[in-house]
């Protein structure tokens, strides 16, 4: 079972950033980063053009929780924080991404704008600036149109093929670094993608979720019939999807407008788990945990995140926000979830998992301790 290390907050100062830019309703412009030896973690955050670096104290655990166990933060310190330097957008930033690597000393960073234009940066955790390689990679029609919401990820597998949606052009094109490799066109505006892990035939670099409309839409890069979608999964009508999300076994969740929570099996296409009215508004992040595929971390409009077991709709432990969410995501390896608010607050929340006094007791001898 999941338990709650620590939840911490932390302001970005007046002097680094004052007035951030406006969100979208998918809050996809925050990336986390926890150091090998997990005494601080490094937020990146994207407001207007730019992305601010924030590294934050997670040394001497505490939780404290109230009522419903509902976690109560505690004041963490800024280590350091700055402007990442890096080559600029030209529009405003609408998601940002955090691959880690084989190499302890490199983590990827990927940013979209809201024209579809790509930047792919190398980074060194230990060092504020940008000293190694970057992409840079204009939409495929060079930014002509109006501007709105783009997603982006990166394939599990291999780091260097990226999927960017972009909503009003209702298009998601992948790349193999600067290489376009080919566009999908969706049927209604994309609000979130993702790539498939764990497959039984080890395809998780080709097979993409997304959620457009009201459908959860599956695309395999390797065919040419229908454009790429293998399966279309309908869901309540006029109940837009927000998120989708895969975990470490396969399985798919998608989250929207109905603030319901729909677990797939992707070998049949079948809901194993359906989480009724789990939120109470809108549902616009989901994250299943690195430590135990069972849980998911669901984040709402209210300000509110929790922690569940999906299988038994049952709530663990949650915490809000204290103003809109302007991004929140989860580190990539590790059950650590950060969220940025647009009062400049930062909630950073370890989560470790536990043995279940029960599961403990029948694996011993006798039945004893």
């Amino acid at each position: 079972m999941l338990e709650a290390k620590s939840l911490r907050k932390a302001v970005v100062a007046p002097s680094l950033l004052e007035n951030p830019s406006a969100a979208n309703l998918q809050s996809t412009r925050l990336a986390l980063h926890v150091d090998g030896g997990g005494s601080s973690c490094r937020v990146y955050i994207a407001s207007g053009c730019s992305i601010y670096s924030v590294q934050i104290s997670m040394e001497d655990s505490l939780v404290n929780k109230g009522k419903e166990s509902l976690l109560i933060p505690v004041s963490a310190q800024v280590m350091d924080s700055s402007l990442v330097n890096r080559c600029p957008h030209r529009s405003e930033i609408q998601s940002i991404v955090l691959a880690e690597t084989e190499s302890p000393d490199c983590l990827i960073l990927g940013s979209v704008d809201s024209y579809g234009h790509l930047i792919v940066s190398q980074l060194d955790p230990s060092s504020k600036d940008v000293n190694r390689v970057t992409l840079s990679v204009l939409p495929r029609d060079c930014g002509v149109g109006e501007g709105s919401w783009a997603g982006l990820c990166f394939s599990p597998s291999q780091w260097s093929m990226a999927a960017v949606a972009r909503s009003f052009c209702k298009s998601i094109d992948v790349y193999d670094q600067d290489i376009h490799l080919r566009t999908l066109r969706t049927l209604w505006y994309p609000s979130s993608l993702d790539f498939m892990q764990n497959l039984s035939n080890g395809n998780e670099r080709s097979i993409l979720a997304v959620t457009e409309g009201c459908q959860l839409t599956i695309w395999d890069l390797r065919m040419k019939e229908n454009g790429g979608c293998v399966h279309r999964i309908c869901g309540p009508l006029g109940d837009i999807f927000y998120a989708v999300t895969s975990s470490s076994t396969g399985s798919i969740a998608v989250g929207g407008a109905d603030r319901t929570v729909t677990i797939y099996d992707p070998r049949r296409w079948s809901a194993l788990s359906r989480w009724v009215h789990c939120s109470k508004y809108e549902i616009t992040g989901l994250a299943f945990s690195s430590s135990d595929p069972d849980y998911i971390y669901i984040q709402g409009v209210d300000y509110e995140v929790f922690c569940g077991q999906w299988n038994e709709n049952k709530k663990v432990f949650s915490f809000r926000g204290d103003s809109n969410w302007l991004g929140f995501s989860k580190c990539p390896n590790r059950d650590v979830l950060g969220g940025w608010c647009d009062s400049g607050s930062i909630f950073v929340a370890d989560v470790e998992a536990k043995e279940n006094k029960v599961d403990a007791l029948e694996g011993s001898p006798n039945g004893l301790p």
